[in-house]
């Protein structure tokens, strides 16, 4: 399996586990698509969360707080680095 697609789908399973709208039966396929893109594009964890806590409001016009955002950005980056440099 190629790398960038066992990264996407780590990062998969951690959006689907951060429910941020603590919402039963959350489906939020578009959104972890989006995110998926903008973790791709960015590198920085401040213009990653502000991106991330972008793309759910514009889908739910909720706002999660950019703290948490900002873990979750952190979090993201860590598995995209990690996988980038394993062999």
């Amino acid at each position: 399996m190629r790398k960038e697609i066992q990264t996407n789908l780590k990062i998969v399973d951690l959006l689907n586990e951060w429910n941020p709208f603590q919402l039963t039966n959350a489906s939020y396929e578009t959104e972890i698509a989006d995110v998926i893109q903008a973790v791709h594009e960015l590198d920085e964890p401040a213009k990653l969360a502000r991106r991330i806590q972008d793309i759910y409001e514009f889908s739910f016009e909720r706002i999660i707080p950019l703290e948490n955002c900002l873990k979750m950005a952190e979090e993201l980056l860590t598995i995209k680095s990690n996988d980038s440099c394993s062999l």
